[in-house]
């Protein structure tokens, strides 16, 4: 009898909410693929692509919103319920990244125990910044404590920074700013000391990493330029990078993949899509037009989540 395998799993994969569209969609680089998004197309999707669970996310979640604690906080339970209540209505097929209140920190962690304790999620997701503070800055401590004590999975995703929107013509800040906000994300979180000082989190960075993999030597080198720096990341910057996840959504053409794979183990990478704004199926032919072939996506899709989602990984 051939040993049952485990499913294979999407880790970035976004619901719509309608009550969120009014937010969401002056965000947005392509709102017609939020408007017109509905679970059926998630499911039919997923079938097309190859995949038994998509992990759920919201695109545009309230902590990049600016709006009050209490209007974040509703927004924030309301999305969290609507995608608990998907995974309870189509069961075996979808697991949660709940969305938290981050601008505020009393409802933030009053949210994450509601998401963990009452719903069962299988992680946080977080943006890359609030604005002008990025993961790492001392706004998040008393969120990283809690989830260091849960050794929490979370899910990073981009989001421009208040610095650096609509800064080229014509150009959607998805394109560029996406990209370069990981980075600048990945480096707040190793060069506060936030990465050595929560250890049992576990990191997903969206999107390959964003342009990290291609600058990757100006950040193991900065040690060396700042003693200040070196304290901080005391087992050092390549450590530190080859212990985060990195999921492949809009990151599987071949000179991303050559630059990630070359940083970072292989037990390291994720299958992504970034559904509705990038299909499955496509993902899937990138990955093996680079030249992975059932074995190795095997790997990516099943086995690299299963430490990270245990409940989904059954």
């Amino acid at each position: 009898m051939s040993e049952k395998k485990l499913p294979r799993i999407d880790v970035h994969h976004h619901p719509v909410l309608t009550s969120h569209l009014t937010h969401m969609g002056r965000n947005s680089a392509n709102p017609a693929a939020l408007k017109n998004w509905t679970v059926q197309k998630s499911l039919d999707d997923m079938g097309a692509g190859g995949i038994d669970i998509a992990v759920l996310s919201l695109p545009y979640p309230p902590e990049v919103w600016d709006i009050d604690g209490a209007s974040a906080a509703t927004l924030a339970r309301e999305g969290n319920d609507y995608m608990a209540q998907l995974a309870r209505d189509h069961r075996g097929k979808f697991g949660v990244f709940a969305t938290l209140p981050i601008n505020h920190m009393d409802a933030c962690l009053k949210e994450a125990e509601y998401a963990f304790d009452t719903l069962g999620v299988d992680g946080i997701g977080l943006m890359t910044n609030l604005g002008e503070r990025w993961l790492g800055d001392e706004h998040y401590a008393p969120l990283f404590e809690e989830l260091n004590r849960r050794c929490a999975t979370v899910f990073v995703h981009p989001a421009a920074p208040f610095c650096c929107t609509n800064l080229v013509p014509d150009i959607p800040d998805t394109m560029i700013e996406f990209a370069t906000d990981t980075s600048r994300a990945i480096a707040r979180m190793i060069f506060s000391g936030s990465a050595a000082r929560y250890p049992n989190v576990r990191f997903i960075f969206s999107h390959g990493g964003g342009t990290m993999p291609f600058i990757a030597e100006r950040y193991i080198r900065m040690p060396s330029l700042s003693p200040a720096l070196k304290e901080r990341v005391p087992n050092g910057v390549e450590y530190e990078l080859k212990r985060f996840y990195y999921e492949l959504a809009q990151g599987s053409f071949r000179a991303a993949l050559a630059a990630l794979t070359t940083l970072v183990p292989f037990s390291q990478l994720l299958f992504g899509t970034d559904y509705p704004f990038r299909k499955a199926s496509e993902h899937m032919g990138l990955l093996r037009e680079f030249g992975f072939g059932d074995a190795e996506i095997d790997t990516l899709t099943r086995n690299n989540p299963a430490p990270l989602l245990p409940k989904l990984s059954k």
